[in-house]
């Protein structure tokens, strides 16, 4: 039997582990599941004979040792800043890795080492990162072996309710880090190139630039800059193009009700407000608006905000139960962001009967022969249930099938890596089909930069 070490048994594990049970007798795999909770790891296994389930301490130097040098590859599933205590013993036992995670610089920095010891460390390889970047290269690739220059590259991807469970007038749910959600687009300003302009949006403009697109059988959806579009330029060897943007999917109307949140400072993270564990929501709201000794906390938003009684923003505040004086906050010494999160989980968890939907949206413009031609490509994957979502197929199962690649020896270029090479996501993408993560492409007529697709 062939030991895999999984590190992390979160809601994105699932459908990993559950890939990697299903071929566990076909290719003599023997899994071991590790968690700081004991019982979650036990639950992901099944009870399947041919898994391990263990409390895992990533913190607790022997374990790790002991667990990671008896295992043939090790997929960690871990946040992102401790993937590199795993990867460095790793490279001392030997043992191929892979992670869903960014690269950090200190995990780049160990790529002499682990080309060194011939090993692949596989990293963005889940969904944003990772289905992106394959989809995209797949794509990119395909224009320039017919001899094609790419002019433009846009990018978007969003995790969404399928529109079977999308019953709230903001036409969202959290369907993954709901702290992530609330703090999109801080710590830095969106930059991207178009036209061959290079642009830049700050923070406070974000979520009023937005670009509208469409997807058949699913409707209309909106993008939002990401906050570093010209990342990945020399990756997908597109130094010369003149419009490369990466962005986030969003109904229509998302993003400017969520602008009311940025416009009172409801999302700042940077400090801690005073009795926060007694405040009510109506208490939280006000505190953000200005002194009036007659008008009411409601005509002071309203009037801040710019917005009617009759304004749907209006009726996406009241959803939100913002001016409830008997919900309390709960959570002492929180910041606005904190708040905003709790608030905001009250009413966009998922249900039980719940589903999801991630999308994704590529547009590639092009010039071959003389001609100008652009291709749009998009991917529409539903949740099947509560544990294995959308999100947790989009995520895990890439990791899962390049993980068995490397074990079997079909993806064996060494180093600290991204999933852009044909080797690695020509099988990947093809074995994502037959769990429906499947690209549709189609010829549209080159659009370049139109003003009209772009809200002021």
């Amino acid at each position: 039997m062939r030991n895999i070490l999984i590190i992390g048994a979160g809601r994105s594990a699932s459908s990993l582990i559950q890939y990697l049970l299903n071929k566990s007798e076909s290719e003599q795999l023997h899994l071991t599941i590790g968690d700081l909770s004991a019982e979650l790891a036990e639950r992901k296994t099944n009870g399947h004979p041919n898994a391990r389930a263990i409390a895992f301490d990533i913190f607790n130097e022997t374990q790790r040792h002991e667990e990671i040098s008896r295992a043939n590859i090790v997929i960690s599933m871990l946040p992102a800043h401790l993937h590199y205590e795993v990867a460095k013993d790793c490279i001392t036992y030997k043992k191929h890795m892979v992670t869903a995670s960014y690269i950090s610089p200190a995990m780049q920095n160990l790529d002499e080492l682990v080309i060194a010891n011939n090993l692949v460390f596989m990293n963005e390889v889940g969904l944003d990162p990772g289905i992106d970047h394959m989809s995209a290269m797949k794509i990119l690739d395909e224009i320039r072996d017919k001899g094609g220059k790419v002019k433009l590259f846009e990018s978007f991807c969003g995790g969404l309710v399928a529109p079977e469970s999308d019953n709230n007038l903001w036409n969202y749910k959290f369907t993954w880090n709901p702290r992530n959600v609330v703090l999109a687009g801080q710590g830095g300003t969106a930059k991207f190139i178009q036209e061959g302009t290079y642009k830049y949006i700050p923070y406070n403009k974000l979520f009023r630039r937005t670009e509208f697109m469409h997807v058949e059988g699913y409707g209309r959806f909106e993008g939002y800059a990401n906050r570093d579009s010209l990342k990945y330029r020399s990756v997908y060897g597109l130094d010369d193009v003149l419009t490369l943007y990466r962005g986030t999917l969003r109904r229509v109307g998302f993003s400017k009700s969520w602008n009311m949140f940025v416009t009172l400072g409801m999302t700042d993270d940077t400090y801690v407000m005073e009795n926060s564990e007694k405040m009510s929501y109506r208490e939280f709201t006000n505190s953000f608006l200005p002194y009036h000794p007659t008008d009411s906390v409601e005509l002071k938003l309203r009037h801040v905000l710019k917005i009617d009684q009759d304004d749907i923003q209006w009726d996406k505040l009241l959803e939100l139960d913002l001016f409830n004086p008997n919900k309390i906050v709960g959570l002492r010494d929180a910041t606005p962001a904190q708040i905003l999160e709790k608030i905001l989980s009250d009413k966009w968890t998922l249900n039980h009967d719940d589903k999801d939907m991630i999308v994704m949206y590529h547009k590639f413009g092009y010039e071959l022969n003389g001609e100008t031609k652009q291709i749009d490509a998009t991917m529409v994957c539903i949740g099947d249930d509560q544990t294995y979502t959308a999100m947790a197929k989009t995520v895990g199962l890439p990791v899962a099938i390049a993980a068995l690649q490397i074990l079997n020896g079909n993806i064996t270029t060494p180093g600290v890596q991204l999933p852009i090479n044909r080797e690695v996501y020509t099988p990947i993408l093809k074995e994502l089909e037959e769990f429906g993560v499947v690209f549709h492409e189609k010829h549209v007529p080159y659009m370049g930069y139109n003003p009209q697709n772009v809200a002021s």
